[in-house]
């Protein structure tokens, strides 16, 4: 769908919603709320069309090198699509090379890709993780991610204070307990020490 049908279409959904909301989509403050709302959720929305192979093709590169390589802290923001609400946090990315390394500026990129879509944090970690794994064919990945989840805090349960834990151990990083450990231990995350595929079960939100 070209751009120009796609914002017109979405402002269109908008207006139709600020009516069936009560409100006046004429009105001062909203008259151009469609507009934004339409740039915005095409912004948030981008992973679907990004090209992971052409991001990530440029900066594939063959080195000696066996140890791990972690990039921890990198801010994510994505859309639950249960109720279209923020989820966010930090994500971590560790893999061990056999042969091949991705460039470093590289794995934050990939992260957005699948953070930019409508999500569950469980698929956006295992999504992660299988991406790399299936690029560079490493002997392991590792992938823990930390959202808070809006449709946790603003509704719902209405819990403020909580945030989801999930993570995707692949390769040496499942099979082996101390390379599981120095990698939870280098990003200071004690609390996934306790499973090594750890998933928030009470993260499903779709049936409140």
């Amino acid at each position: 769908m070209c751009l120009g049908l796609y914002n017109i279409r979405v402002e269109d959904l908008i207006r139709r919603l600020l009516v069936e909301l009560g409100e006046d989509p004429g009105r001062e403050g909203l008259v151009r709320t469609p507009l934004r709302v339409s740039k915005a959720m095409k912004f948030l929305t981008s992973g679907y069309d990004a090209d992971i192979d052409a991001i990530l093709n440029d900066a594939l590169f063959t080195v000696d090198y066996s140890e791990m390589v972690i990039v921890k802290d990198i801010d994510f923001y994505s859309l639950c699509e249960h109720h279209l609400l923020p989820f966010f946090g930090k994500c971590h990315v560790a893999y061990i090379p056999n042969q091949r390394v991705i460039g470093l500026s590289k794995i934050p990129r990939l992260v957005d890709v699948f953070a930019r879509r409508l999500q569950i944090q469980e698929r956006m970690t295992n999504q992660i993780a299988e991406t790399i794994r299936e690029k560079i064919n490493p002997r392991g990945v590792a992938v823990v991610c930390e959202g808070t989840h809006l449709c946790m805090s603003m509704r719902g349960v209405e819990k403020q204070n909580s945030f989801a834990v999930t993570s995707s151990m692949l390769g040496i990083f499942r099979e082996n307990a101390r390379t599981r450990m120095e990698f939870l231990e280098l990003i200071k995350h004690r609390a996934a020490m306790m499973s090594a595929t750890s998933h928030a079960a009470s993260l499903a939100c779709v049936d409140e």
